[in-house]
């Protein structure tokens, strides 16, 4: 049986694949392997998400929340240079090649962490937290990670989530409203949609 792509130490036998793809108008290059969500191209809600997300009006760190390999944090951190952009990934081996794929891009202004979604950060503050969530961990883990997110921003910080319709995103729209009191759907694309939460 293959490892699922939110597995703390992948078992699957290690094959990386490199490639370049340009985001946010940087042309970067990533690698990726086995184990490691999207090992051959960076996903299409990825890409979304990246091409809408805007810089939080408010000072302070930006979280990659489930980082994979990478893509969305490197591109913020090229996009954004004089923010902190922080990358965390339950997965061992994805936090290995996002540090990695981040010393390749020169993306300097970033930090690397393992964790099962916030739990190394609950004494951390972030003004934006982005995320393209485990779906297939589940729906009770998939709005903890919302709940924590909550938790973890700054007043005015935001929660960039995308997330497939057929694969929850009305279900998680009505999780955020709770919780935030408001959502927003910035942009719906093939099936994806990017969802926006701004903490009062």
């Amino acid at each position: 049986m293959s490892d699922h792509y939110y597995t703390n130490q992948p078992q699957s036998k290690s094959a990386p694949a490199t490639w370049r793809f340009t985001l946010k108008d940087n042309e970067l290059v990533f690698t990726s392997d086995s184990g490691v969500f999207s090992k051959k191209e960076v996903d299409f809600g990825s890409r979304v998400l990246i091409d809408v997300f805007r810089e939080p009006e408010i000072e302070g760190d930006i979280l990659d929340l489930g980082c994979g390999y990478g893509p969305i944090g490197i591109s913020f951190a090229k996009a954004f240079a004089d923010r902190s952009i922080v990358m965390s990934d339950v997965n061992e081996r994805a936090v290995s090649l996002a540090k990695q794929n981040a010393e390749a891009n020169e993306a300097s202004n970033t930090q690397f962490y393992v964790s099962n979604r916030l739990t190394a950060f609950s004494d951390r503050k972030f003004a934006a937290i982005a995320t393209n969530p485990p779906i297939r961990a589940g729906k009770k883990v998939v709005h903890q990670i919302f709940e924590e997110s909550y938790q973890a921003l700054l007043p005015q910080g935001e929660l960039w989530v995308v997330i497939q319709k057929k694969q929850g995103a009305p279900s998680a729209q009505e999780k955020l409203n709770q919780l935030f009191g408001s959502c927003e759907i910035v942009k719906k694309d093939k099936g994806y949609y990017i969802l926006l939460a701004k903490k009062d």
